[in-house]
């Protein structure tokens, strides 16, 4: 599935290219790594004691075998044919014995390139997501964000996301 998005309208949208969004490929595994990077050094940043400067989430095999995977769909954003940012998903099936019977897509990394933050590639990347669970049945999107990492968490307050819970720590 191929999605065209027009977010000219968008607030912060300062740029008169179209962002295209489909699955990712094969291909675009060298251009995922770059991103990756970002992505950590954002976490190693934030959590020096939890992350290594300089580290990937995914080896290069994980994210082949990830592209393959029906129930990890990976989707990549596009501008000009060039890959500027992706969000990685996980479908999780809620079934316990003290909860109602449910299916999460649940948000396992999303990233837009430095260069290209602010242009609105990142809700595309959410709204695509949210459209991806709706047209197959899904509950809920949920993710997860670090302590320490305020921009990720205004953005996706900015999306309309609010608190599910809290993941707490004490650190011996």
């Amino acid at each position: 599935m191929l999605l065209k998005i027009d977010i000219s309208r968008r607030k912060g949208y300062n740029r008169g290219m179209d962002i295209q969004i489909d699955r990712a490929a094969k291909q675009d595994i060298p251009r995922i790594k770059e991103l990756l990077l970002q992505v950590n050094n954002v976490h190693a940043a934030a959590r020096p004691d939890l992350f290594r400067t300089g580290g990937k989430k995914y080896s290069e095999e994980t994210l082949e075998d990830l592209l393959c995977d029906a129930s990890r769909p990976v989707f990549a954003a596009r501008r000009n044919g060039r890959l500027i940012g992706y969000v990685f998903c996980i479908s999780q099936t809620h079934n316990g014995e003290n909860e109602m019977p449910h299916t999460t897509l649940y948000i396992d990394d999303l990233c837009v390139d430095e260069a290209e933050r602010g242009q609105g590639t990142g809700h595309a990347l959410y709204a695509y997501a949210v459209d991806y669970a709706r047209k197959n049945g899904y509950y809920n999107v949920t993710l997860n964000v670090w302590e320490g990492n305020e921009t990720a968490l205004r953005f996706y307050r900015s999306l309309g996301m609010n608190v599910q819970k809290y993941g707490m720590e004490h650190i011996l």
